[in-house]
C-alpha cells in the first residue's frame, strides 16, 4: 500500500491504536481528537480540513516507532516510546515554551516531539514541498532526535559543546544531519514494506532541500552565513537523507566522523 494510499485507511488505525503509540492533542488547541478547535463552532464530520493530516501523523508515529522498536530489538536493544504532541499556537513543554516560531522539535527532558500544525500548512506553502512523504521526513527527522537520545548521542554532543564552544555550530550541523540520516533509515524500512510510490522519496528531498539553512537564510535576507547555521544546507540534508535510505542502518549515519 503506498503512503499516499494510507490515508484512506488510517482511521481505522487511529480508532485501534489512538491509545496506544499514536499522537496526543496538545496545548489547549484541539477539543478531542481531530475535533475543530474549542474556540470555533462545531465543524460537520469529514470538514475538518486538518483532519487527515492529524490522522496521517498518528499513522506515521506509530509505523515510525514500530520501525524503531525492530531496529532496537534485531540490535538487543530497548526502545522507548516518544510521545508526539499536536499544537497549535504555544504549548508547555519540558524545555520550555513550544511556539510555532520554533517549528518542529524534539525535546529530550522529557522525550516528546512537538509538531505546530500550521507548520506543515508552511510547508507545502511558504516551503514549496508538499505532498505526504514531504510531511513524513519531517516527522521521522524529529524521530531521529529521539534516537540520538537514546544512544546517547545527544547526551556526548552537548557535552561536547559545552568542552568547546567554538564548534557549537559545527556540532549542532553534525546533530542535525544525522538525524535527517536516521529519517532516511525509517524511509528505507518503509521502501522495504511497499509503503512508498512513485515520487515518495522525491518527495522527501525536496523538503530536506526545502528546509537548508541556505534557502532560509535566503529566502529571509538574500544572503548566507554558513557560519550561523544550525541544521546544515539544503544539499547537506538531501544528501545525509538519500545516504541512510540507501543503506537502511544506523551505520550509515556517522555524520561525526565523515565530510559531511
Amino acid at each position: 500500500m503506498s503512503i499516499g494510499a494510507i490515508i484512506l485507511v488510517v482511521v481505522v488505525i487511529v480508532l485501534l491504536q489512538v491509545c496506544s503509540g499514536g499522537v496526543d492533542i496538545g496545548g489547549g488547541a484541539f477539543d478531542g481528537f481531530g475535533q475543530a478547535p474549542v474556540d470555533e463552532a462545531p465543524l460537520p464530520p469529514g470538514s475538518d480540513p486538518d483532519a487527515q493530516l492529524v490522522e496521517f501523523m498518528n499513522f506515521l508515529t506509530i509505523d515510525i516507532q514500530g520501525s524503531w522498536k525492530d531496529i532496537f530489538r534485531e540490535a538487543g536493544q530497548a526502545y522507548r516510546d516518544a510521545t508526539v504532541v499536536l499544537y497549535e499556537g504555544s504549548t508547555q513543554t519540558g524545555c520550555g515554551l513550544g511556539t510555532e516560531d520554533v517549528g518542529p522539535f524534539y525535546c529530550p527532558a522529557d522525550q516528546s516531539i512537538y509538531l505546530d500544525l500550521d507548520f506543515f500548512r508552511e510547508l507545502r506553502g511558504r516551503f514549496e514541498a508538499p505532498g505526504d512523504f514531504a510531511q513524513a521526513y519531517v516527522i521521522s527527522h524529529e524521530f531521529g532526535h529521539h534516537i540520538q537520545r537514546l544512544l546517547g548521542i545527544e547526551r556526548d554532543v552537548r557535552a561536547a559543546q559545552q568542552e568547546d564552544p567554538n564548534r557549537q555550530s559545527e556540532l549542532s550541523v553534525r546533530l542535525e544531519l544525522q538525524a535527517d540520516c536516521l529519517a532516511g533509515v525509517w524511509a528505507y524500512t518503509a521502501e522495504e514494506r511497499g509503503l512508498l510510490e512513485a515520487g515518495d522519496l522525491e518527495e522527501g528531498l525536496a523538503a530536506a532541500a526545502a528546509v537548508g539553512d541556505d534557502r532560509i537564510q535566503k529566502r529571509a535576507t538574500g544572503q548566507t552565513d554558513p557560519h550561523t547555521w544550525t541544521h546544515g544546507s539544503s544539499a547537506q540534508r538531501s544528501r545525509w537523507f538519500r545516504a541512510g535510505f540507501n543503506r537502511g542502518e544506523i551505520a550509515a549515519c556517522d555524520t561525526f566522523s565523515s565530510n559531511i
